[in-house]
């Protein structure tokens, strides 16, 4: 029997136009450490490409789950520049044939940070709760970053000023507070 993988499923884009992307792929038994190398490989080539803003490899919380890879794009264009590529191709020739994908999304706005590692079948809660979500952890941010932060850099040009708060908050809801918040309210966002 052939090993397919579900339909892809994705999500409403947003303005920025950038796109992550989980795939969730099944690894037979005693083979982890082999794909964990090929997976690194793929990962790393991926993250050469102009337009590629990071990736992820999550090791299932259970044996004989799936493993989870998180790529992140510019765009659609940058996505579709590595998904073409032979770079790509090549490392998927390579692979041996002791894991397959089994699921695979296009995330295209903040639900990316609402799916779970390791869940790549998880849906994201109701847009409600990520809105609140969002709202706890921009709120500490803005306070933060209003009292702190930009009364030190009152003296730079107002570009580089906003260039550096936009830096600051980007970088902050996504490794920090994002992560932090999404943990502690696990249950709420996914009651199951």
């Amino acid at each position: 029997m052939a090993k397919t993988a579900e339909p892809e499923r994705r999500s409403a884009p947003v303005p920025s136009g950038e796109v992550g992307l989980l795939i969730a792929r099944q690894v037979d038994p005693g083979h982890e450490e082999d794909f964990e190398k090929w997976a690194h490989g793929v990962l790393t080539a991926a993250s050469a490409f102009p337009g590629h803003l990071g990736y992820g490899l999550f090791r299932p919380s259970r044996p004989g789950e799936p493993w989870c890879l998180v790529h992140r794009f510019r765009d659609a264009e940058a996505h579709a520049r590595w998904d073409a590529s032979p770079d790509r191709a090549a490392w998927f020739r390579r692979a041996d044939g002791h894991h397959w994908e089994v699921d695979r999304r296009h995330l295209s706005g903040i639900e990316g940070w609402f799916v779970p590692p390791g869940r790549a079948r998880a849906t994201p809660p109701p847009r409600w709760k990520m809105l609140v979500t969002a709202v706890l952890g921009i709120y500490p941010i803005s306070l933060f970053s209003g009292t702190v932060v930009q009364p030190h850099l009152m003296g730079l040009p107002l570009l580089l000023r906003t260039g550096l708060v936009a830096l600051l908050f980007s970088g902050l809801m996504s490794y920090a507070v994002m992560p932090m918040l999404t943990w502690a309210l696990k249950k709420w966002l996914h009651p199951s």
